[in-house]
């Protein structure tokens, strides 16, 4: 069978990829063909487009790119329907990729939609978009399908990726905590060019005023190394790319950017301070669009405050070694955050996440039925 899949971020890539290998097992001789990263090109998909070409976060930041994304955009349209596949896999990406389920339906074309588009947080209305262009929704966090029932529209939780993602992955153990540093902090920037690039100035800071942290600095390998250059040579700060787990593993706690990454954390069971600052335009329009509590997805799944977030304005340096202090002082306050990452885990679930997805794609694509 053939299949199109859609992937427009890193932790996209590594789900897509995990998806690929499922489908492979499920159907041996299948056409895979993709838009996403390096993982999935490795796990056997044929690579169409990368997503750092588009990889834009924020409301400004979209807008300024219009171009670019409506450019990519006529190009996965040609390339659909060039292969014609047997069904379309969407991974999260909602911007561009219900735009390409609306043309993908209209070219009578199977659909489904693998992560939901975080209707949820913002823009209810979409689901009217969901309902007329995706055959299949299957969502990866609890809450989301009591939600979609209030919105009579049935949904599948399959369980979250990145259980899967983390129970197989193999550590490398060569990476070796600074034993002349009192504590040893990982600082997880973001996959996103301007995640980092709001990150680096407070590295610089943190690494200035406190001698006794070590920070390990999670890089990504689809940014330019240079974005880092200026604290790449900070005595107690290194930068490591693609070893974001062997960093978390030898760490006491954790600075993360929202996103994928603070549940990562949670997962690996590393206490965390959630930090997070956006272009001012881009804040000020997800204030008044966004009707979520939370912007850590840890916090989102148990509905309560599990771990600090620190936005915009208290995103500051004092506030983050404030917080950070705590978790490694307060053994009560640590201790509290490990134990709610426990209902975290149950909540969550064991569920073979990819290989449920797959088999759903694959009895779409030969039998045309869910």
């Amino acid at each position: 069978m053939k299949y199109f899949l859609i992937a427009g971020e890193r932790s996209g890539d590594v789900y897509g990829a995990n998806l690929i290998a499922a489908l492979l097992k499920k159907d041996p001789a299948a056409q895979i063909v993709c838009y996403g990263g390096d993982e999935m090109k490795a796990a056997g998909g044929e690579l169409l487009s990368h997503y750092k070409e588009s990889a834009f976060m924020g409301f400004y930041e979209v807008f300024t790119n219009l171009r670019v994304i409506k450019k990519k955009l006529n190009t996965c349209k040609k390339e659909l329907l060039a292969f014609h596949p047997d069904a379309v896999i969407f991974i999260d990406y909602p911007g561009f990729n219900l735009r390409m389920a609306a043309f993908a339906k209209r070219q009578g074309l199977r659909t489904i939609y693998y992560i939901s588009p975080k209707i949820w947080a913002w823009n209810k209305g979409r689901i009217k978009e969901i309902r007329s262009f995706v055959d299949k929704l299957l969502v990866i966090f609890p809450f989301e399908v009591p939600f979609y029932k209030s919105l009579n529209y049935p949904v599948e939780y399959v369980g979250n990726p990145l259980i899967e993602h983390i129970d197989s992955y193999e550590l490398d153990t060569s990476l070796k905590r600074s034993e002349s540093h009192r504590w040893n902090i990982a600082f997880l920037p973001g996959s996103r060019k301007q995640e980092v690039e709001h990150s680096i100035e407070m590295i610089s800071k943190l690494a200035h005023q406190r001698k006794d942290l070590f920070l390990w600095i999670a890089g990504v390998d689809n940014l330019p190394i240079d974005l880092y250059d200026s604290i790449i040579g900070l005595s107690n700060v290194r930068l490591v790319v693609g070893k974001t787990y062997e960093i978390l593993n030898l760490c006491d706690a954790a600075i993360v950017t929202s996103g994928t990454a603070t549940l990562e954390t949670a997962l690996w069971n590393v206490p965390q301070v959630v930090c997070y600052k956006a272009h001012p335009i881009s804040y000020l329009i997800a204030k008044y669009l966004v009707q979520i509590k939370f912007i850590s997805l840890v916090n989102l799944i148990v509905d309560k405050e599990i771990v600090k977030e620190l936005i915009q304005k208290d995103y500051t340096s004092e506030n983050v070694l404030r917080e950070i202090d705590l978790l490694l002082t307060n053994e009560k306050k640590r201790q509290q955050q490990l134990n709610d990452y426990q209902e975290l885990n149950t909540m969550l679930g064991q569920a073979k996440t990819s290989e449920i997805v797959a088999e759903k794609a694959y009895n779409l694509a030969t039998t045309k039925q869910l």
